[in-house]
């Protein structure tokens, strides 16, 4: 027989979960940028998506938000070579903004475009005033590459101020049991002070779970959505 206590912390915890997943389909274009001076000021949170190219950036946040084509899933990776932003709130009212960075080191890019984007997306992460979080996807057959770690070096004196950072393993579906263990907990330990999860947007491991990260990340105050 369940402990009374335990059924109703079950059925909050449930409630929710279905009331941020809800809160993430309420994403909207809000603008899309090329340079970093040429993004908006908000007061709202933003919470930035970073990885390289092909490791299913777009399509994990169009799984999220539960909208096909909110973010550019290229089929020719490294194309999307802008900032874009998503408003988030219900009634549209906008209480917190996702940021879509480009993804990077995607071969057939030329080099001074990678340049450019790295000390774009290092400027952007680094003094972007309402960065509340960073969400670095990574597939993780692959691993950290390169780039992920000069990323992970770049915004780890910011995590140990207080940003929020989440490592997300996608396409965890391709991983059986053993491997993903094992992903996840070489992820938990790269995270340096972040959080870790498997995602698939296949098989839609992991939504309710980021779902609810986002919504405590950005909504710190209120205890249930």
């Amino acid at each position: 027989m369940a402990h009374p206590s335990t059924s109703s912390e079950d059925a909050t915890q449930q409630v929710r979960v279905k009331q941020a997943v809800g809160w993430l389909h309420t994403a909207r274009f809000l603008t899309t940028a090329a340079q970093l001076h040429h993004l908006p000021a908000y007061d709202q949170p933003e919470i930035a998506f970073v990885g390289r190219s092909n490791a299913g950036k777009s399509t994990c946040i169009n799984v999220l938000t539960q909208q096909r084509q909110l973010a550019y899933a290229s089929k020719t990776p490294g194309r999307t070579q802008h900032i874009n932003l998503f408003a988030l709130g219900r009634q549209n009212q906008t209480d917190a903004v996702l940021a879509d960075l480009p993804g990077y080191g995607y071969a057939a890019v030329p080099k001074a475009d990678k340049v450019r984007w790295q000390r774009v997306m290092a400027n952007y992460l680094m003094t972007r005033d309402n960065l509340k979080g960073v969400v670095l996807m990574c597939d993780p057959r692959l691993g950290l590459t390169e780039l992920d770690e000069i990323l992970l070096e770049v915004i780890r004196p910011k995590v140990e101020e207080g940003l929020k950072f989440l490592m997300l393993l996608t396409k965890a579906d391709k991983l059986n049991r053993s491997e993903a263990a094992k992903a996840l907990s070489i992820a938990r330990l790269q995270s340096g002070g972040g959080q870790a999860h498997l995602f698939s947007s296949l098989k839609k491991q992991g939504v309710e779970d980021v779902s609810l990260q986002l919504w405590e990340w950005t909504h710190p105050n209120e205890a249930t959505p």
